[in-house]
């Protein structure tokens, strides 16, 4: 790739509520010179967002694109190193921007959380990806980067201490912030596509079902996703984690794109902290029991379009307030094969799911614009951990997140 493009980066879905934030983030931290540029369907509502951002970016280019407009998708890739996509629901409009980066050589970044739509594109486009030497990473949010990239550290530190391969990690979350319209809407999709076929209902409960060779995958069970609520030994409560299917379908893919380096006799889990007490018992069982009645009642015609009518809608989120006082944390335990423990943090200011998230995708895609010869070797349909690993670690420690892992300290 050469500096023969017009771009840098451009960031597709520029006017949405998550494409905003993200923007503003990189105005505020790509280093001068970047060349960026905002794309979406409309020139009024890119300039509207461009006019809103720091004085550096008021001279990024707006560029229109739809896409359903293969030719104009096709423009686009071949103006840019590498392309941030915030057109959700991805399942509904994101493939085509998956096709057009593999098929220029583009390195392309989401923040999608819909396994359907990884699978579909790994797929279709992975072996052009590949060939083109594009990185399409997926899941460079909230989903999945901290479980990501928590394992990958974890794998790291543990290897270098000759403890041997991870066998039992398990992550136990904690965060405040707010629900956006994509999001909903992104969840409705999902849960009517499985509803509808049974290839996906078999696909979102497969825990192997991002691998790259699923026929080669051990034969290990994974933890449930939907556990009830249980009580931890140091006293807290924890129930099941509504990210956690798929944080770990990424996980594992993490762990086959590199030869099973954290070990074939991984299992990984994700459960939510709810805290202790009869507080945290409480919460834990209004989770386990709002993520079964909630998402059945998001498939039922009448009384999803009801749940629509109340819930945020497309285009809307979080509010700057929340936004603010938001916060994530993300703890996590391995074991390893010769008996020793290891802990992971993943920790940040601002609402995970979008003042966070706008850190890590905008991180992202200056990671794949700018630093391509600190990157690992890699091309084709990756993750997080696997397309960008430390020096996204270092980009995020940079901008005010946590990112540590060390040998726990034994009980006496």
């Amino acid at each position: 790739m050469t500096d023969a493009r017009d771009h840098d980066l451009v960031l597709l879905g520029a006017s949405g509520f998550v494409g905003r934030l993200v923007a503003e983030h990189v105005a505020r931290h790509a280093p001068p010179g970047t060349r960026v540029a905002l794309a979406g369907r409309s020139r009024a509502r890119l300039e509207e967002v461009r006019a809103a951002l720091p004085d550096v970016a008021h001279g990024w280019p707006v560029v229109v694109a739809d896409s359903a407009d293969d030719a104009a998708l096709a423009r686009l890739a071949r103006s840019t190193r590498a392309l941030l996509s915030a057109v959700g629901p991805y399942a509904r409009h994101g493939l085509p921007v998956v096709g057009a980066c593999a098929a220029a050589g583009t390195h392309y970044a989401d923040l999608t959380g819909e396994a359907t739509f990884v699978r579909a594109a790994v797929d279709r486009f992975g072996a052009a990806a590949r060939a083109s030497g594009a990185r399409v990473v997926h899941a460079c949010g909230y989903d999945s980067v901290p479980s990501d990239l928590a394992v990958h550290l974890l794998h790291a530190r543990a290897a270098a201490d000759g403890a041997g391969e991870l066998v039992d990690v398990r992550l136990r979350a904690r965060a405040r912030g707010g629900v956006s319209g994509g999001t909903v809407a992104s969840m409705r999709g999902v849960l009517d596509d499985a509803r509808r076929s049974a290839t996906t209902h078999r696909l979102l409960r497969d825990p192997y079902a991002l691998s790259p060779d699923r026929g080669a995958e051990p034969d290990v069970p994974q933890p449930r996703t939907l556990a009830p609520p249980r009580r931890a030994a140091d006293g807290r409560w924890a129930g099941p984690w509504v990210m956690a299917s798929f944080d770990g379908q990424v996980v594992r893919r993490s762990n086959a794109l590199t030869g099973w380096a954290y070990g074939r006799g991984l299992r990984y889990g994700e459960v939510v902290d709810t805290g202790p007490g009869v507080r945290g018992a409480a919460l834990a069982a209004g989770v386990a029991a709002g993520l079964v009645v909630g998402g059945g009642l998001l498939l039922v015609p009448g009384v999803g379009r009801a749940l629509e009518r109340v819930l945020p809608a497309p285009g809307t989120g979080p509010d700057a307030a929340t936004r603010a006082h938001g916060w994530f944390r993300s703890e996590v335990r391995a074991t390893t094969t010769s008996g020793r423990r290891y802990t992971a943090v993943a920790a940040g200011p601002g609402d995970p799911g979008y003042a966070a998230t706008s850190v890590m995708l905008g991180q992202a895609g200056l990671a794949l614009a700018l630093d391509g010869d600190r990157l690992p070797d890699r091309a084709g349909s990756l993750t997080p951990a696997t397309a960008l690993g430390d020096v996204l670690v270092a980009r995020l420690r940079a901008a005010g997140h946590t990112y540590a892992a060390d040998e726990a300290t034994p009980v006496a």
